[in-house]
């Protein structure tokens, strides 16, 4: 009996070591994507207003609504699926990440040497690329860090809700969902994967707070 057991929840932490594969996919690919895309909106919503109102009251609209919420209703008109699942928490995402890259480059934008560049006749594409973009950088890749981290619990609930990546391919969120109905008699099913995402959740962040100090000592 107890080696029976033994064996099931070996194939159980076997499931969870896989679901990490799913899980970390989809959180570095959106934090990835997510980055990407939001730096170049909020870069060229900080050079052209027309575009500025449109982009931001966009953005505005999509972070009225709960990211939980949107993701869920992306996935019921996308269907469930790992791609569907990136797709969704990419547009959950990039509205923060556009509003951190355009109020960055607004900061950059009034250097003086900046100034100096328009002075001696730059384009503007010129300074914007060159000069505006490698220079918000490092908040905007902090800010990816802590996507991947959010992205990482979402998918978890999708998947816990059944929203998420479909059984049989195996997610923290869906594993934590099939040990729901059997937690008092196999405690395991909950507490394998509920300590692998906290864990990741919390490396994540303190990895995210470790690069702002590094690439920003000034901030302590």
């Amino acid at each position: 009996m107890e080696n029976g057991l033994c064996g099931v929840r070996f194939c159980l932490f076997a499931r969870v070591i896989y679901g990490a594969r799913i899980s970390l996919t989809v959180g570095f690919s959106v934090g990835i994507t997510a980055g990407i895309l939001g730096m170049m909106i909020g870069l060229y919503a900080s050079t052209n207003k027309v575009a500025d109102n449109i982009l931001m009251r966009i953005c505005d609209g999509l972070k009225a609504i709960p990211s939980t919420l949107l993701a869920i209703t992306l996935m019921t008109v996308l269907g469930a699926d790992i791609k569907n699942v990136i797709i969704s928490l990419v547009i959950v995402n990039v509205p923060n990440m556009a509003r951190l890259a355009r109020s960055q480059a607004l900061v950059v934008r009034e250097q003086t040497y900046i100034e100096a560049m328009r002075c001696l006749g730059a384009k503007k594409g010129r300074i914007l690329w060159k000069h505006v973009a490698p220079n918000i950088l490092s908040p905007v890749i902090v800010q990816m860090t802590f996507v991947f981290a959010s992205a990482i619990i979402t998918e978890a609930a999708l998947s816990f809700l059944g929203a998420g990546v479909p059984a049989p391919s195996p997610s923290w969120g869906n594993i934590l969902n099939e040990g729901k109905s059997v937690i008092y008699n196999a405690w395991w099913m909950i507490v394998f994967p509920g300590a692998f995402t906290a864990l990741t959740v919390l490396g994540l962040n303190l990895l995210g707070d470790g690069v702002r100090d590094f690439m920003d000592p000034m901030s302590n």
